[in-house]
């Protein structure tokens, strides 16, 4: 039985976290201070030492420190070193775990993208603070473009915010059509949608969205030496829109929970996914969206993704989720308020009892470094609670300097695989076309009579035109593919990705989706992608 060493309880057992029940879920909490962090990065570390991929949101900078091996010459270097001796850690030494670095606006790491079809008009409203009645109109907008409402009985393809702006431009000149369709559509509502983009554009939301989009599989690597690949998402900046950090890493689940195969129950996580600042999902969401959550976080165990709360009260996950969280460690807290003195007495009710500790005193008597603990067994029961002195990490407590994190980048498994935006051909550019066609042909009845117009050939392409265009792209990318495996060459440049297949199955995507739409795109880009590797 594999098992990650926590800490030493005060009873003088070693606390361990079982890894065949790190997919039942945890939670980390405990005011600001008291040492959540540095346990987020210690478990961290094991999982990856025992060949389990990790997803972590770094929302202060300091979590990026974990792909460097710590220091005896930092300045807390003494009390790190004097806990391992004290915790009989015998092995213990600094050292470094394999890193990839994220970040959603592309500064300080790879860019995570995602096209507004696959964010769906459920999470987009949450995102945009839409209304019921707003929200309503936004599904119907996303049905119309996928029943070919705007294209002659064509899907359109909503990739990005552009690609929004022009359908949503197209509902608010056709509002009338929409409503007889689907119901009211009113061109009111679709100008708040409009102007809640423009504002979320101007925060740099729409960069989160396009394409080439995020593969999940890139979250699931391990390095040479079997290791778990640490990917760390750059969320200082991230932070600054709290809903779009929030409804970011809840899209995440939901494609985990859609891409991943059934497991059951393995020896060990296929990912574990720690979520911190979690009350910041909860916030305000409405009850479908909180069910929603309840459902993924339920269910997405059985693909061996192990979800880890980390926030500073226990009382900010709702009952229905923190009910499937079987993994606590719980840090000190402070009883300055009611709500605080709330927060103490629901922390303690969660715990198996252990009639030697007075837990609801003892939260708020916890040390820095110290931590009641309770994990699941092999039998998958709850262990009684103990007061723990949580195990030090090896890796650096601290950032990174940029000049660390550009040699880190330059031999990451995915360099150059996200780093260039692709724009191609999609619901703006369609409906841009239809637009300039109309005014051409409007501007040629008026010249030479509709009688004389309609013996001319259509100017909407035929699927052929469309092929041609879509193969031209293909070429175009497998080119600019092979150039940068040259480039990488002549650099000396370390990768791990595979540029030509990544062109030919954006390539051979790219015609599907142009023939046939984006599910079609999507299915021979995942069949041609199986095929090469």
């Amino acid at each position: 039985m594999s098992q990650i060493f926590l800490g030493l309880a005060s009873n003088g057992e070693n606390q361990y976290l079982d890894l065949s029940r790190a997919n039942r879920h945890g939670l980390i909490a405990g005011a600001t201070g008291t040492g959540k962090t540095v346990s987020l990065q210690g478990l961290a570390e094991s999982f990856s030492a025992n060949g389990v991929p990790v997803f972590v949101a770094d929302v202060k900078g300091d979590l990026s420190g974990i792909a460097m091996p710590g220091s005896p010459t930092f300045k807390h270097a003494d009390k790190l070193e004097g806990r391992a001796r004290e915790l009989g850690m015998d092995d213990y030494a600094y050292s470094d775990n394999p890193v990839v670095f994220w970040d959603l606006y592309g500064e300080q790491g790879h860019p995570i993208r995602t096209t507004v079809s696959e964010m769906g008009p459920l999470l987009l409203s949450r995102l945009l603070d839409l209304n019921d009645t707003q929200e309503g109109v936004l599904q119907i907008v996303f049905k119309a473009a996928d029943e070919g409402v705007m294209n002659g009985g064509k899907p359109l393809l909503i990739l990005d915010f552009e690609d929004l702006q022009a359908v949503l431009a197209w509902a608010s000149d056709n509002a009338k059509e929409l409503s007889g369709k689907y119901g009211n559509v009113s061109r009111q509502s679709v100008g708040a949608i409009q102007r809640q983009l423009l504002s979320f554009e101007s925060q740099g939301a729409d960069l989160f969205f396009g394409e080439p989009a995020l593969e999940i599989d890139d979250f699931l690597k391990l390095d040479e030496q079997g290791r778990g690949i640490v990917n760390v998402l750059a969320a200082d900046k991230l932070m600054r829109s709290p809903k779009l950090y929030a409804t970011f890493l809840l899209w995440l689940l939901a494609e985990l929970f859609e891409s991943l195969p059934e497991v059951g129950d393995p020896e060990k996580p296929t990912l574990v996914f720690f979520f911190d600042e979690a009350h910041l999902l909860f916030d305000d969401a409405p009850k479908a969206l909180e069910d929603k959550i309840e459902q993924v976080v339920r269910l997405i165990r059985s693909k061996g993704v192990g979800v880890f709360f980390v926030t500073q009260n226990p009382i900010d996950i709702p009952e229905e989720v923190a009910g499937q969280l079987g993994n606590r460690v719980q840090y000190a807290l402070r009883a300055f308020t009611p709500r605080d003195q709330r927060a103490i007495k629901a922390a303690a009710e969660t715990f198996r009892i252990n009639p030697d500790l007075d837990v609801e005193a003892a939260i708020t008597e916890l040390k820095v470094g110290e931590a009641l603990v309770s994990t699941l067994d092999e039998d998958g029961a709850p262990t009684v609670v103990q007061r723990t002195l949580i195990k030090p990490p090896r890796s650096r407590l601290g950032p990174v300097t940029a000049k660390e994190r550009a040699i880190i980048q330059s031999v990451s498994p995915h360099d150059g695989k996200y780093d260039e935006r692709i724009d191609r051909e999609s619901a703006e550019e369609v409906l841009a076309a239809k637009a300039a066609d109309a005014a051409a042909t409007a501007e040629e009845v008026a010249e030479q009579g509709e009688e004389e117009v309609r013996k001319r050939s259509r100017k909407t392409k035929s699927v052929w035109d469309m092929f041609g265009k879509a193969k031209d792209r293909a070429v175009a990318a497998a080119a600019g593919s092979a150039a940068s495996v040259a480039a990488a060459a002549v650099l000396g440049k370390k990768s791990r990705a595979n540029p030509m297949k990544t062109a030919a199955t954006s390539g051979l995507g790219s015609i599907a989706t142009d023939l046939a739409g984006p599910v079609a795109g999507r299915f021979v880009r995942n069949l041609i992608g199986g095929l090469m590797r």
